[in-house]
């Protein structure tokens, strides 16, 4: 029954973000005031793969991270996953054909697929990334296990991801504007109700950076660590799989 319900919890996430799949970039860059490009920039500098190697880009929406990761590390090749094939292909579209398709599309592969069920071989990866995606897949250790099943022994996974919504940040300014401020304009601009309410009850609901630490540890990972952005409301997790 658990297992049906993070399934159906699954399919309702992909059903809303195929539906603001046009408007996420913008939404990205004004909501965080163009912080978001930076958060990734940086999530990306910590991936380190070996040279001319294969990195996934878990939950890839719109792609982002995926054309970063060819930015720093011309030489490598980049599976972008997502569950939401919307987002893929508005990412593809904008990012990937057109001027963009020798420098990119050869090396940049979009495909949709399941978080928790990687159509990957064993330890195949010399790096992984997700970025605001892992609050969104029940249950997270599910993730931790496939990625780390798919690594290569050393090899890192780079989580960009909100902080507890929980912490007062900027004497609770940030919590106003994550619950009052920020549903409102995604329901402005967007036009859909729920989406914006559903990412403000998310980072509500997520563990601490300590917290997700102890999951990925737990999940069998080595050395973890986690880096605080913008006063802690973004953290960047890295965690290593261990050598053998």
């Amino acid at each position: 029954m658990q297992d049906q319900t993070h399934q159906e919890h699954g399919k309702k996430v992909a059903a809303m973000f195929g539906r603001i799949a046009g408007w996420y970039d913008f939404l990205n860059h004004a909501l965080s005031a163009g912080q978001d490009i930076y958060w990734r920039y940086r999530l990306v500098k910590l991936v380190r793969p070996a040279k001319n190697g294969l990195v996934l880009d878990l939950a890839a929406g719109t792609l982002d991270v995926s054309v970063e990761l060819k930015k720093q590390y011309p030489d490598i090749k980049v599976l972008a996953m997502d569950f939401a094939f919307p987002m893929l292909a508005c990412g593809k579209s904008k990012k990937l054909d057109g001027k963009h398709e020798h420098t990119r599309g050869a090396s940049i592969a979009a495909v949709q697929a399941d978080g928790k069920k990687l159509p990957l071989p064993d330890s195949c990866l010399d790096g992984a990334t997700i970025a605001f995606g892992i609050r969104n897949i029940l249950p997270r250790e599910e993730a931790y296990k496939e990625i780390l099943r798919t690594l290569k022994p050393g090899a890192r996974f780079c989580i960009l991801e909100f902080g507890s919504g929980r912490k007062r940040i900027w004497k609770g300014f940030y919590n106003f504007y994550l619950n009052r401020i920020l549903p409102l304009l995604g329901k402005v601009v967007s036009g859909d109700s729920g989406a914006y309410t559903y990412l403000a009850d998310t980072i509500r609901s997520f563990p601490d950076e300590r917290t997700l630490g102890t999951e990925l540890r737990n999940s069998g990972f080595g050395r973890v660590m986690f880096i605080p952005l913008l006063s802690g409301i973004v953290y960047i997790h890295v965690a290593e799989k261990p050598a053998e």
